[in-house]
């Protein structure tokens, strides 16, 4: 057996890329989901506050998103592997770099090119997954997006302990090191998807044409995706950054907490239980919506998210229902980062999937940017007011998903058909006349 076939019966197999990606995903999750475990220590050290430490999340997060789109067209047109080796290389200096930062510009620097090594390996892992499995975007993007969701569960308990028992400065150092190599490594395996995974032909619910980026851009369906991606993203970033000051500020961060086999401080078992049901959730609510549509699902779960975030909102005092409410919101939550690349695939085709996601990707940026709002109101009007705010823009995404989204879409994919119908008639109008002419 040649080298290359060897490679093809091993790496070549969609499930393979499947896992690859997963791994890489969980290697970088602790950028976005371990920062709150950073917030009052670097603040305590240095007295910024509140407010400018989590600006270096915000920044992290805009560079993160809106870099991704030509990070996709890299990916697209070169293949993933090497994306992701650059990728690997900014997560482990991003790290380096903010264990020794002593002025916020150091730290907002970090978190900019931790964002951009994040971002390469998001969209290259997220577009893979939707090449590979075009018959099943929705269960691959969620399973793929459940690693960058549920990777950090592992880790957020050593990342508290370490920042208790060394300081933050180590924590950052070691496992920043230590994420750079693991994706390093997993980036060999990387494979770009054959072109037969994505000239399948497409279903009733799936775009008959691969629309080009630029055309995306001019399309209304994009732009209302982006709208309905923004509305939910805002409260899903400010309780990712602010969830253990905000158990410290209701005075539960240290109260002990056991749920079955679980058991921790309040703020440590809230973050380590967020990332389970993160986890749980892409899949699940993309294999859902596999089955009943990716309209009917947004609507289910941000709906859920809102009545979630009531529940946080009235009973978060409580050290067990603090976890619980914010564990459920999240299961909900982050089915975004599958619901929303599987709809763009299904809407604007496989070939330019990585960069098309990648643009509806940006939204989380745009998200995060609006959510540097949420300290300020809290500050002002108590977390009240800020969950108030939260479930509102929930409840108006749902409707828009159901009530505006899911008949557009339907009428941008009929005109797509209507097209591939219009050029096939041509075609063949074309070669009838061309052998009547002959026949002359």
């Amino acid at each position: 057996m040649s080298g290359q076939d060897h490679d093809k019966s091993l790496f070549w197999n969609p499930w393979v890329q499947l896992f690859v990606g997963v791994v890489c995903m969980a290697s970088v999750a602790n950028l976005q989901y371990g920062w709150t475990f950073f917030v009052d220590p670097i603040d305590q050290k240095f007295g910024w506050g509140r407010a400018d430490v989590a600006f270096a999340f915000s920044v992290f997060v805009f560079i993160e998103t809106w870099l991704v789109p030509f990070e996709g067209y890299l990916v697209d047109r070169y293949g993933p592997r090497a994306v992701v080796v650059g990728g690997a290389v900014l997560v482990a200096f991003a790290w380096c770099l903010n264990s020794v930062a002593d002025t916020r510009f150091l730290l907002y620097l970090g978190a900019a090119l931790g964002g951009t090594g994040t971002g390469a390996v998001y969209g290259t892992c997220v577009g893979n997954a939707l090449k590979w499995f075009p018959r099943r975007r929705g269960l691959a993007a969620g399973i793929t997006a459940a690693g960058f969701g549920a990777g950090a569960y592992f880790t957020t308990g050593p990342i508290a302990t370490m920042i208790e028992s060394a300081g933050y400065q180590h924590a950052f150092l070691v496992f920043g090191l230590a994420q750079g190599a693991i994706v390093l490594v997993m980036s060999t395996a990387l494979r770009r998807a054959p072109v037969v995974a994505v000239n399948l032909h497409a279903r009733s619910s799936q775009s008959s044409i691969d629309y080009h980026p630029r055309e995306v851009l001019r399309a209304p369906v994009f732009w209302l995706l982006y709208l309905i991606f923004v509305l939910v993203a805002i409260g899903g970033l400010t309780l990712t950054q602010f969830v253990v000051p905000l158990a410290r500020d209701m005075g539960i961060d240290h109260a002990p907490v056991k749920i079955l086999w679980f058991a921790g401080p309040a703020a440590v078992l809230a973050v380590q239980m967020d990332r389970v049901f993160d986890g749980i959730g892409r899949p699940l609510f993309g294999w859902i919506s596999d089955r009943i549509g990716r309209e009917n699902t947004m609507f289910i779960a941000f709906v859920l998210g809102a009545l979630f975030l009531y529940a946080l909102a009235h009973s978060g005092s409580d050290p067990l229902a603090f976890v619980l409410a914010s564990a459920l919101y999240f299961m909900v939550f982050g089915e975004i980062y599958s619901l929303f690349p599987a709809t763009q695939g299904d809407t604007f085709g496989a070939k330019f999937a990585a960069a098309n996601s990648g643009m509806l990707y940006t939204a989380k940026g745009s998200a995060a940017l609006l959510s540097l709002f949420a300290p300020l109101l809290a500050a002002r009007a108590g977390w009240e007011s800020v969950f108030a705010l939260t479930m509102g823009l929930n409840l108006t995404a749902a409707f828009l998903a159901l009530l505006v989204l899911k008949p557009l879409r339907r009428r941008h994919l009929a005109r797509g058909r209507a097209a591939i119908d219009a050029r096939a008639a041509a075609a063949t109008g074309a070669a009838w006349h061309e052998q009547v002419v002959e026949s002359k």
